[in-house]
């Protein structure tokens, strides 16, 4: 008799371990009963009826996934490569079960493709400096193609893009240029603006003449400094009737002739 009993509770005793499911606090079960979807559970103890009913784990957390190096052409017809990662996470798993095969591969192919999609509309310049808004543009589009697989895009970043050497020099030859071309428009900006201080200044001079007396002793003094080098320096007339003009003798007219 037992050994009649034993092979059935033995059997009895694995069918009921197997239909025990222990879902962690990340993880919900998506079963099926018949083949038709039933219901999500987790996490925690879930009990499953062999045979009827089926279930697949879904993993909610945040998955990084890295987008392999894309080749790309820029719309100024650059050739790149590309590559970038992408965040996102399953927020229905019943639509991530039941709407995809595989919502991961699915979610890495289109990324790629829209990867060298958006890419390929903007110039090279605008891939080097603008990432923020091409990150951002790529994000949005992944976003609303994934809602229907029960995926949230969360974030993606353009890691690298990698140019070849021709492409290098070429570039460093036109920073070199446009360094250039910024020195040689502030050096001019600089000249306009010292001669339009030198118009004003002469104005100035003109209109005062004793500032053209102050200059000169300003000079003087500017240049004989410490240093005991005799300097002859032409001195104006003009400068010295404002301190003798006034105590020169006052000369009698001439003659009249008869």
């Amino acid at each position: 008799m037992l050994s009649i009993l034993a092979p059935i509770i033995v059997v009895v005793l694995l069918l009921i371990l197997s239909s025990i499911k222990i879902l962690r606090e990340y993880q919900r079960g998506v079963v099926f009963l018949f083949g038709r979807f039933q219901a999500v559970k987790g996490p925690g103890i879930i009990v499953i009826v062999p045979v009827l009913q089926q279930m697949v784990r879904v993993d909610l957390r945040t998955i990084v996934m890295d987008i392999p190096p894309q080749d790309v052409i820029s719309r100024d017809n650059v050739p790149v490569k590309v590559n970038a990662v992408l965040l996102f996470r399953i927020i229905d798993p019943e639509k991530a079960v039941i709407q995809v095969e595989n919502a991961y591969e699915a979610t890495s192919q289109l990324a790629q493709t829209t990867l060298r999609s958006v890419l390929g509309q903007h110039e090279l310049d605008e891939m080097l400096s603008e990432r923020d808004k091409l990150n951002h543009d790529i994000q949005i589009i992944l976003d609303q193609h994934t809602d229907a697989w029960g995926i949230k895009v969360s974030n993606v970043e353009i890691k690298q893009v990698d140019l070849d050497e021709v492409m290098v020099r070429a570039i460093a030859r036109q920073a070199e240029a446009e360094r250039q071309r910024r020195a040689k428009v502030i050096n001019a900006e600089g000249e306009l603006q010292a001669s339009q201080k030198l118009m004003q200044a002469a104005q100035t001079l003109m209109e005062q003449p004793q500032s053209i007396q102050l200059r000169y002793l300003q000079t003087l003094v500017e240049v004989a400094g410490d240093r005991t080098t005799t300097i002859a320096f032409p001195l104006p007339l003009e400068l010295f009737e404002g301190l003798f003009g006034k105590n020169r003798p006052a000369q009698p007219p001439p003659p009249a002739n008869p």
